[in-house]
């Protein structure tokens, strides 16, 4: 452990900011999931109500985002990266029963 008091302070802020980071990537992680079977469910059986899901979910995710790259968890790039891999999931067309 640290002596010097600056450095105890530094050990005690890296710790802070390594759990707050830890938390915000497990969140983004769990609702990019959920915003991915959203949309796999909406293009299985395509309807106005998980249409409605899939929109909310992708909502929920982008703000997390934008959240953690204003708080430097994420690069800016990694964050415009998630959001658009989450865009093109969603703007998948769905299939249709026939084909």
């Amino acid at each position: 452990m640290a002596n010097i008091k600056s450095a105890i302070k530094r050990v005690e802020i890296a710790e802070r900011n390594r759990l707050r980071n830890k938390a915000y990537k497990t969140s983004i992680k769990n609702l990019m999931k959920k915003c991915l079977a959203a949309a796999a469910d909406y293009q299985a059986s395509p309807s106005a109500e998980q249409d409605e899901a899939v929109q909310q979910q992708l909502a929920v995710a982008y703000s997390k985002i934008d959240k953690a790259v204003k708080k430097g968890v994420l690069h800016a790039n990694t964050g415009a990266r998630k959001k658009a891999r989450l865009a093109r999931a969603v703007k998948r067309e769905p299939v249709s029963a026939a084909s």
